[in-house]
């Protein structure tokens, strides 16, 4: 599976963003989907993770925030971010997981500026 991660950019502090990840097959046969991120020195930490039935679910630091979809026909899942802060500075990476095996996107800068 190849992943596109697309839609970073340089922002400013309470402003959005709206990511977007393709993948190279169908999303029907791809259980979970999710979006990560690292910030410089930090682990790659989870955000946002959406199953093909569409149950999500994200950690506190960005609940109420980020919201996660996917259309299952596009091949495609986005990461609306609002409200961004300062602390949401990192590269964003999607993932999938298909088969019981990983697959990462080459990941996009996101940089909140104060």
């Amino acid at each position: 599976v190849q992943l596109q991660a697309s839609g970073g950019g340089l922002v400013q502090a309470g402003d959005s963003l709206r990511l977007s990840c393709v993948a190279s097959k169908s999303l029907f046969s791809i259980a979970l989907m999710g979006w990560y991120r690292q910030a410089p020195g930090k682990d790659r930490e989870l955000v946002a993770q959406i199953t093909t039935r569409g149950s999500a679910n994200y950690p506190d630091s960005v609940k109420g925030r980020f919201s996660v979809s996917r259309d299952n026909a596009k091949n495609t899942v986005w990461l609306q971010m609002n409200s961004l802060k300062p602390e949401d500075t990192a590269v964003y990476y999607c993932k999938a997981l298909s088969d019981g095996f990983p697959y990462w996107g080459q990941g996009t800068q996101v940089t909140v500026s104060s």
